[in-house]
């Protein structure tokens, strides 16, 4: 049985299914350009040339990172059935790691320290709950919690009466950062896109925007963090210790039946996620140059949404995680342009509100038309929205999509659930 279904599973990777083929890569590029001309769209009604600018965008790629190295760390663990709330606290940890050694031996001194102190936090989790059978979710509250306290005692320890600026918030600044490259072809030599991006031509501009903003000048760190998200859909899809990792999320004890090491790789699986979590937290370092206490904001969270949303498929927490960056991109850059984002989302809600109605949904259509409208009207009578408002966007941009997206969900069957040999 389990050759079976390696082999089903392995020969499903030379189909026209995979990375590049099959109808689901043909819907993803269509969803891509379907956005890309609804951005355009809004862009051209608004007059909000910030919403497909080059620096938005660079912006929108910085800011989206942490996000989606917190869902990808969450995506392993969940795959392996371990519900790993403490994200956050894993998060925090690396964000005191990469401060720790970043201001003492440089950046790459930074990246192990997060990754090596995020690790820690997932070694926790995964006693707690692999081992002693705690609930999932409490131990990752208790995680979350130890985590910021921990954080606030060591810097007390190190930085309380240290000369070199560190304090009991925050770590010395860091003694340098990644360097970057522009990819070849699209951002070497002359600025072509970016003349392109200038004339503010109807899509073509648009396209040479978003192309320019996520290949000019962008972190080595953050192409690889890009580069992660294919990385991971292959080591789990299409690999046999991504079969076996996420049959101990499905069925543990069938898996362990035919041979599987489910504990050992559950173990694996949440350290993983603990060192992706805290890289997350290294890139919130890397932007600010320095460690400061609530570094993370939150964004653990965040990630878990991104990865609820994404119905736990790298591509999918990936387009989670891009769409909290572009808006905090544009709430941080742009207060303007987030009024535009009130006309966007009004007409995706308009086109909810027709495909609810097709389907016979008549509660559902009138309630998107409705809020529709009042997108509408805002966006009409709203010249400028408050500070407090425009801070919240990112998060109320999440609240609403995954509102939209909670009806098609399908998270591994022994998620969470506390697996002890011989009980099943």
């Amino acid at each position: 049985m389990s050759t079976a279904v390696t082999t089903r599973d392995t020969a499903s990777a030379g189909r026209p299914g995979g990375l590049l083929g099959g109808s689901r890569a043909r819907r993803l590029w269509l969803m891509i350009a379907g956005a890309m001309v609804l951005l355009s769209v809004v862009r051209v009604i608004s007059g909000e040339n910030d919403l497909t600018s080059s620096s938005i965008m660079a912006a929108a790629l910085l800011l989206a990172v942490p996000i989606g190295m917190a869902a990808l760390g969450g995506l392993f663990a969940e795959r392996a059935g371990v519900v790993n709330i403490g994200l956050e606290g894993m998060m925090i940890l690396g964000t005191w790691g990469a401060g720790f050694a970043g201001y003492q031996w440089g950046w790459g001194a930074a990246l192990l320290g997060g990754l090596l102190f995020g690790a820690l936090g997932g070694l926790l989790h995964a006693v707690a709950t692999v081992t002693f059978g705690v609930d999932h979710v409490v131990s990752g509250v208790a995680i979350n919690i130890l985590a910021g306290g921990l954080a606030r005692f060591l810097s007390e320890l190190l930085y309380a009466n240290n000369s070199s600026g560190g304090g009991v918030t925050q770590s010395p600044a860091l003694t340098s950062k990644p360097p970057t490259v522009s990819l070849p072809v699209l951002s070497s030599g002359p600025d072509l896109l970016g003349h392109v991006e200038r004339l503010h031509w109807f899509l073509i501009s648009d396209v040479a925007g978003v192309l320019r903003g996520v290949t000019h000048e962008i972190g080595v760190l953050t192409l690889v963090a890009v580069l992660l998200i294919p990385a991971s859909y292959l080591l789990l899809w299409r690999t046999a210790f991504g079969l076996r990792l996420r049959s101990c999320g499905e069925n543990p004890a069938a898996a362990d039946s035919l041979g599987v090491p489910v504990y050992r790789l559950k173990y694996i699986a949440v350290l993983i996620s603990g060192a992706l979590a805290g890289m997350g937290g290294v890139f919130l370092v890397f932007i600010a140059g320095i460690y400061r206490e609530n570094q993370t904001g939150g964004r653990g969270f965040i990630g878990l949404a991104a990865l609820i949303f994404g119905n736990w498929r790298p591509g999918g927490l990936a387009a989670g995680a891009a769409l909290f960056g572009f808006s905090d991109a544009l709430q941080l850059r742009s207060r303007g342009a987030v009024v535009a984002l009130l006309l966007l989302l009004a007409i995706l809600l308009a086109g909810v509100a027709v495909w609810q109605a097709v389907r016979r949904r008549l509660v559902q259509a009138v309630i998107a038309g409705v809020v529709a409208v009042v997108a509408l009207i805002g966006f009409l009578t709203i010249h400028v929205l408050p500070p407090g408002i425009v801070s919240f966007t990112p998060h109320l941009v999440t609240l609403l999509v995954l509102s939209l997206a909670t009806q098609r969900l399908r998270p591994p069957r022994a998620d969470g659930l506390v697996y002890r040999r011989g009980e099943h």
